[in-house]
């Protein structure tokens, strides 16, 4: 008896698009669930804590207030879903941006998504996060455009703040937050980011 050698049948992974994005439930047996898309592969995420939520109301109150409603641009927050680039799609779910006048109007995807590059994004660092995953996601946020990056780590109490072609500025609770290039006038003590 002779055996015959099977072809070899080779599998490509499934690269996923804003559309397939766009279908995924929100809500799974286990609870609910955040998804990104990192150059087309699918990225699951578990919904983040109590204090990410308070740090992430802070920043993002501070940037309404002092952004949007002062007139210099307009605030979004709550996983601002964001189409970094396509083909493969990289989408983000921001924490909160700022989007300054001079990149107005709002561009969105038929699927809702932002494709206009925001000029400021804030990341919050959650208990799931890995220091090499936040650095991915800055990296590819200011490959795309974005000024300025904040990510306000709870831990140490932190924000670091990333713009292209600059070493990262590590500012902790004495210090004050300021963006005058975007926000002219914005001070925001560090401190008041972390709740109690």
């Amino acid at each position: 008896m002779t055996i015959t050698e099977q072809p070899r049948l080779y599998s490509r992974e499934r690269l996923y698009t804003v559309a397939d994005l766009a279908e995924l439930p929100s809500e799974l047996p286990s609870g609910p669930v955040v998804y990104e898309l990192e150059n087309g592969r699918l990225l699951t995420m578990s919904p983040p804590g109590d204090e990410h939520g308070a740090v992430e109301l802070r920043l993002a109150g501070a940037l309404l207030y002092e952004g949007e409603y002062r007139g210099h641009g307009q605030a979004r927050c709550g996983e601002v879903s964001i189409i970094l680039w396509r083909n493969p799609d990289r989408v983000v779910g921001a924490n909160a941006v700022f989007i300054a006048n001079g990149s107005l109007p709002v561009q969105r995807s038929r699927e809702g998504y932002l494709e206009t590059i925001p000029d400021l994004v804030l990341e919050v660092v959650s208990k799931y996060d890995s220091g090499a995953q936040i650095q991915r996601k800055v990296e590819d946020y200011l490959t795309a455009g974005v000024k300025v990056v904040w990510v306000a780590d709870p831990g140490p109490r932190t924000i670091t703040v990333h713009r292209p072609g600059v070493e990262p500025q590590v500012l902790a609770e004495p210090d004050v937050l300021t963006v005058e290039e975007l926000i002219p006038g914005f001070r925001f003590p560090v401190q008041q980011a972390f709740p109690g």
